[in-house]
């Protein structure tokens, strides 16, 4: 009969190394993976979640997978849902995350076995590629892990397991990103708007604990908002469409005057180079979309004026242009439209439909405009409808901001004005963080604070515990 798991079952010091070594703190996301030693202020290690397919491997890392390789592949190993659907990928991604930036790679067990005793290896390469596969890289660190509140029993076992079995970690823990996001910003009761890149996830937070019925999300995230910036381009109302060339095609470039044709001289590659798969050059125009996104969206926040109609109108002036140079050196300025793309986060219109980017099938249509009930204001109405009335007030009175998607200028004061309106009789209190580090990082900075608590030392899950009860122990511990 099975060992049954009482609370008294925490793991001794020397078990878990709770308080004597560093943990490690891995975040991982749709958009980047950041990790880092829990105590610290922001992850030292970020890198993105899409990798580089080869036909000898994958490649990790900014720099290296945006070389234009021959034949390369760009692939993401999670789902738009931000759960895991390759496994492997996602293993040998997180290990880099942290292997490769933070905790060192150790010394190959079989070349060192070699150089002692060359006899008792005799085929050295493969020995040194078995090693490398059963490498335990986080011996001397427990793992906190953060997840999504909806993430799956069987994904966060997999988790676990590969924690402990294959990189040997002490002790394991996972941390919803709800939960974590209110801790960042020293909030035990919220309701946690978390804007990522492919969700945006309203989970309400009551002393530290997630009330599941009132967790809501829809695809709404910052690769919705680039497909509308993609056709508001291909659509361009004042010089027709804008296609983008993105930084590795470009040679040179030379001024050119807002709204004139690019001078710019492509790179050419040698004689029967294979050019990278699409998606290598998707990824690169995203970049730039990402870089639109950062400086020239906004919401509207006159409240005065709705933006539909007057504000529209309004926002053609002058006043509201944002000049945008892109990377083959073409630049103009735009004004309404930077604010429409936006504004569909709140109304459900959709001002960039596909059909306004002229059919083109390079623009992907994953993310269809939300309705009534996925905009901002209707998730969180229905998050709200979900839990006690008595709760409503403290969880309006923190409502904190968080994830990157979240930088958009503007928004934080709109999302106020939105909820005013919604809940008149409340007081509402919108905690946004001005620096955008706390904001980009808001969910890691929450388990680096959990998991260097002296207190936390008995939700650990060890080693021992595992072995004693096996995977399915992370849904006693970490509810």
């Amino acid at each position: 009969m099975a060992n049954t798991l009482t609370s008294r079952d925490e793991p001794k010091a020397a078990e878990y190394a709770g308080d004597e070594v560093s943990a490690l703190v891995l975040d991982p996301g749709f958009s980047t993976v950041r990790a880092g030693f829990a105590g610290e202020d922001t992850p030292k290690s970020i890198v993105p979640t899409y990798y580089a397919s080869t036909g000898s491997g994958r490649l990790f890392g900014d720099h290296v997978i945006d070389l234009p390789r021959e034949g390369v592949e760009i692939k993401n190993p999670m789902n738009k849902d931000g759960i895991v659907e390759d496994w492997d990928a996602a293993e040998a991604l997180w290990k880099y995350t942290f292997a490769h930036k933070l905790t060192g790679v150790r010394p190959n067990r079989a070349l060192q076995e070699w150089l002692n005793d060359p006899k008792s290896v005799p085929d050295l390469q493969k020995s040194m590629a078995d090693a490398v596969d059963t490498e335990r890289c986080l011996e001397d660190h427990p793992l906190f892990m953060t997840e999504p509140s909806w993430n799956t029993q069987k994904a966060r076992e997999k988790c676990v397991e590969m924690a402990i079995e294959s990189w040997g970690a002490p002790a394991f823990y996972l941390g919803k990103t709800g939960v974590m996001g209110a801790f960042a910003a020293g909030r035990p009761t919220a309701l946690v708007l978390d804007f990522g890149a492919t969700q945006v996830s309203v989970t309400p937070v009551h002393d530290g604990m997630i009330l599941k019925k009132g967790v809501t999300r829809a695809n709404i995230g910052g690769n919705y908002l680039g497909q509308q910036v993609r056709n508001m381009l291909a659509a361009n109302e004042a010089g027709g469409s804008i296609t983008i060339t993105p930084h590795y095609l470009v040679q040179s470039k030379q001024p050119v005057d807002a709204g004139q044709a690019a001078n710019a001289v492509l790179k050419t590659f040698p004689t029967g180079f294979q050019q990278p798969d699409a998606s290598f050059r998707r990824y690169q125009e995203e970049k730039v979309v990402l870089e639109f996104k950062e400086i020239a969206l906004q919401a509207w926040t006159n409240a005065n004026v709705t933006f539909r109609g007057q504000g529209e109108a309004l926002a053609r002036d002058t006043q509201f242009a944002q000049p945008f140079e892109f990377p083959d050196g073409y630049n103009q300025t735009f004004s309404s439209e930077r604010f429409r793309v936006v504004e569909s986060l709140f109304d459900g219109q959709c001002y960039y439909p596909p059909s306004a980017a002229g059919g083109d099938p390079s623009i992907g249509q994953e993310y269809p405009a939300p309705d009534e009930k996925q905009t901002i204001p209707g998730l969180v109405k229905a998050s709200l409808g979900q839990v006690d009335v008595d709760v409503r007030p403290f969880l309006l009175a923190n409502v904190v901001i968080t994830g990157a998607g979240s930088l958009i200028r503007g928004l934080p004061d709109r999302i106020q004005q939105e909820l005013g309106k919604m809940y008149p009789s409340a007081r509402v209190r919108i905690q946004a963080s001005g620096m955008a580090v706390e904001r980009k990082f808001g969910s890691w900075i929450g388990g680096s604070i959990v998991a260097s608590l002296g207190t936390f030392h008995q939700m650990w899950i060890s080693k021992k515990e595992y072995e004693e009860h096996g995977p399915s122990i992370v849904e006693k511990r970490c509810k």
